[in-house]
């Protein structure tokens, strides 16, 4: 009988759980685990401290693990003379290249396209948009790396910072592959590779080799779009 009494309680507990419907009433909470315990918050009034303030201010002379940033040309663009470094101060390889090409794939090429003129989707809508500067124009061509970084860390004109959407090593892979896109368009062709020359001219029966100009130079321009 008892085996009995004690089935049914618990069949009933059962039952009193499944009710199937939502419920504002809050869960029993046996065992709180550290759940509910005093806290203030962040920004908040805390009566504890003189100036009231729950946040503290870091001891002087202290700074946040990982936030040192000592290197002014990786984080900053700039030498020590504060002027713009000439070339990107991390190493460059594919995975970088790869890196820069999807972040900028994922950022800029709305305004700027995707091989760098511009011509992106919200340039070509009749939205009211500054024009988008192109990264072939010769006065990109010749900016330095750090001016590419800081436009991307603080913006420039019309162009907004981007320094909360892209960290610091992915602004450096974008210059990466922004100077790639440059040089894709803006190659002359005797200064290709080998391999690179015979797969040209295979795909445009050209011999570049027997292609002057009248300068006597060889061909230069966009050698893909």
């Amino acid at each position: 009988m008892r085996r009995l009494l004690v089935t049914g309680l618990l069949t009933a507990l059962l039952l009193v759980g499944c009710r199937g419907q939502r419920s504002e009433a809050p869960p029993i909470h046996p065992q709180l685990n550290m759940d509910f315990q005093e806290r203030f918050n962040a920004q908040g009034y805390n009566p504890l401290f003189e100036d009231k303030a729950t946040t503290r201010k870091p001891p002087t002379g202290t700074v946040a693990r990982g936030l040192l940033r000592d290197s002014t040309e990786i984080y900053r663009g700039r030498g020590s003379d504060g002027e713009y470094v000439e070339r990107i101060p991390i190493a460059v390889n594919r995975k970088v290249l790869e890196r820069g090409q999807k972040k900028y794939e994922t950022f800029c090429t709305p305004c700027h396209g995707k091989s760098g003129k511009g011509n992106g989707v919200i340039m070509r809508g009749d939205y009211g948009y500054t024009p988008a500067s192109s990264y072939h124009n010769e006065r990109l061509r010749q900016v330095t790396d750090g001016y590419m970084y800081d436009v991307i860390a603080n913006g420039v004109r019309n162009m907004p910072s981007y320094a909360q959407q892209i960290p610091v090593r992915d602004r450096w892979a974008i210059v990466a592959y922004v100077r790639a896109l440059q040089r894709s368009q803006n190659t002359e062709v005797e200064s290709l590779p080998e391999s690179v020359r015979a797969r040209i001219e295979q795909e445009t029966g050209v011999t570049i080799g027997a292609v002057k100009d009248t300068t006597g130079a060889g061909p230069k321009g966009p050698v893909s779009d």
